[in-house]
């Protein structure tokens, strides 16, 4: 099962162009929950830490920005929040997603064009595992910013290796710069994967948005 998590790993990884990346995951979806569980794969558990830590249940609908198959859904409905949306690129993914029946709201859109809501929606959105090689861009985080409330809060994940090469680093501080949000908490680098991929190191950003 290790030896088939990381071949599909690396063939989302390999893709060129957003039609590759939708045909991987189109074609790992069905099996991804039991692919990436069995190496480990952490980040759509451990970001409730931060949502239970910044925004209370009862503050407004949450989006689930990349939510993929839908991980952090159930967990988040445990824990009180029962006003969640989902976006995702891929179609395959957002079947497995309802069929969870925790979100109320699954859309298809892609992060970097711009999103299906309006200003101000969302209590918050966080993202984990989205913003990596070949995938969402940096400058999806002024439109998630825009579609997030003022005193709402942005939690996500980046990883490592993309940081400063995808502009993440600028981005960031540009958003600051023009009064878009405050930082609040970055984590330092930590595995993305308990058991596998070692080398897949990410850290975690909260803002307050402001604008």
């Amino acid at each position: 099962m290790a030896h088939r998590s990381n071949r599909e790993l690396e063939q989302v990884y390999a893709a060129r162009s957003p039609d590759e990346l939708a045909a991987a995951y189109a074609a790992w979806a069905a099996a991804y929950d039991r692919d990436t569980l069995a190496a480990g794969y952490c980040l759509p558990f451990q970001v409730l830490a931060w949502v239970a830590r910044y925004i209370r249940p009862d503050a407004g609908p949450l989006l689930d920005a990349g939510c993929g198959t839908g991980l952090s859904g159930p967990y988040l409905k445990a824990l009180g929040y029962d006003r969640i949306a989902g976006l995702d690129f891929s179609e395959e993914m957002l079947k497995v997603a309802g069929s969870r029946n925790a979100y109320d709201d699954l859309r298809r859109a892609t992060l970097g064009e711009v999103l299906p809501w309006a200003d101000n929606h969302f209590a918050a959105f966080f993202s984990t595992g989205v913003f990596t090689e070949g995938h969402a861009p940096a400058s999806s985080l002024e439109e998630l910013c825009r579609i997030t409330r003022p005193g709402g809060a942005a939690i996500f994940t980046v990883r490592d290796t993309i940081f400063h090469s995808g502009g993440f680093g600028s981005i960031i501080e540009d958003l600051g710069a023009r009064g878009i949000w405050r930082p609040m908490e970055q984590s330092p680098p930590f595995r993305a994967f308990a058991l596998d991929e070692p080398d897949v190191l990410v850290s975690a950003h909260v803002f307050e948005v402001l604008a």
